[in-house]
């Protein structure tokens, strides 16, 4: 990292203390570092110095310094590749390319499967270092509001300044905001369409960021809903479910899937072995797809974004003949309300 960012605090995140954001977010920064950067006022929550402890809400703007320039006593500061290589121009052509939606205050692009959404240990390739090649006219750079996982892809929405940052992360909190995905999963849902109610709670490992159910209530898990209807399906093998999350946990919709025993094909972490289909020639990638949103804006003309499948979706589509646009209505067959 080699300047100052301003961070937009997203609605599944309310409620979480301002450290465990940064262990979220900067996994590789130690609480001693983020202690002393909150101290000299160089870590500011709303312009306003803030305290470890201190709980978020969505909308709020985290400041975050260069943090290579604090690195600990004793240690070299880490080295940071340059930003404007010629990878950088290169991925950040392909996001250009990759452009949906375009106004003064949002952008939508189709987030290419592979590529994460933030940095982390690990992870130097990721969108939120490429945000400065997508300021086009505008003066800020554009945030973050939501997140997709690193293997999901399809329409991931930026703010393109802070109040746009605000309102997005209203709408996604106060779930106006209706977001569609496509999957294939292995196996096909006992009912064509239905409501999965069940509670996630984060799973500590090394494996990574992992959630499980909490089937008793016992644990920290927190409510997700997913509406879902089978499209198509191949017999018993495998089945094309649109999925709407009413929540936005972490893998919610993987978790779900794997819960109902129809892992989402390619998802291995879930599904481990079951979320392959043997004997058949498909792409062992993960066939999760954000396919549209709908972001209505009181007073204005609503957005509605389509992307269209990735390349490795695609192929399993034309595999098991799916037809690749069924004539929904993308983001009202779902609303089982």
């Amino acid at each position: 990292m080699t300047g100052v960012q301003t961070v937009a605090v997203t609605a599944e995140e309310a409620d979480l203390r301002l450290d465990r954001w940064f262990r979220r977010h900067f996994p590789a920064l130690g609480h001693g570092r983020l202690e002393k950067l909150l101290r000299t006022g160089q870590v500011r929550v709303d312009g306003k110095r803030a305290r470890s402890n201190a709980r978020l809400s969505p909308g709020q703007m985290i400041r975050v310094p260069p943090l290579d320039a604090e690195s600990p006593p004793g240690r070299p500061a880490q080295r940071t590749p340059p930003r404007k290589d010629k990878t950088w121009e290169r991925d950040v052509e392909a996001l250009r390319r990759a452009m949906l939606y375009r106004d003064a205050d949002v952008l939508a692009i189709d987030k290419p499967a592979g590529l994460a959404v933030q940095g982390g240990t690990g992870t130097h390739r990721h969108l939120d270092a490429l945000l400065d090649g997508l300021r086009f006219d505008a003066a800020e750079r554009p945030r973050l509001v939501h997140r997709l996982d690193k293997d999901t892809s399809g329409v991931l929405l930026l703010a393109r300044n802070a109040r746009s940052a605000a309102e997005l992360t209203e709408a996604f909190r106060h779930k106006d905001v209706r977001k569609l995905y496509w999957a294939v999963v292995v196996g096909v849902p006992k009912l064509e369409r239905g409501r999965i109610d069940l509670d996630l709670s984060k799973q500590p490992g090394s494996a990574g960021e992992r959630v499980a159910p909490d089937l008793e209530g016992q644990g920290n898990g927190k409510r997700a809903i997913t509406f879902y209807r089978v499209v198509e399906h191949i017999g018993k093998q495998a089945a094309w479910l649109a999925l709407m999350p009413l929540t936005g946990r972490t893998h919610q919709l993987r978790a779900h899937c794997a819960a109902i025993g129809t892992p989402i094909l390619g998802d291995g972490k879930y599904g481990g072995a079951d979320a392959f289909l043997p004997g058949k020639a498909l792409p062992r990638q993960l066939h999760l797809h954000a396919r549209a949103i709908e972001l209505p804006r009181p007073g204005r003309k609503p957005i509605r974004v389509t992307a269209p499948l990735p390349p490795h979706m695609a192929e399993t589509w034309r595999f098991f003949g799916f037809e690749s646009d069924p004539g929904m209505e993308p983001l009202t067959e779902l609303d089982l309300a």
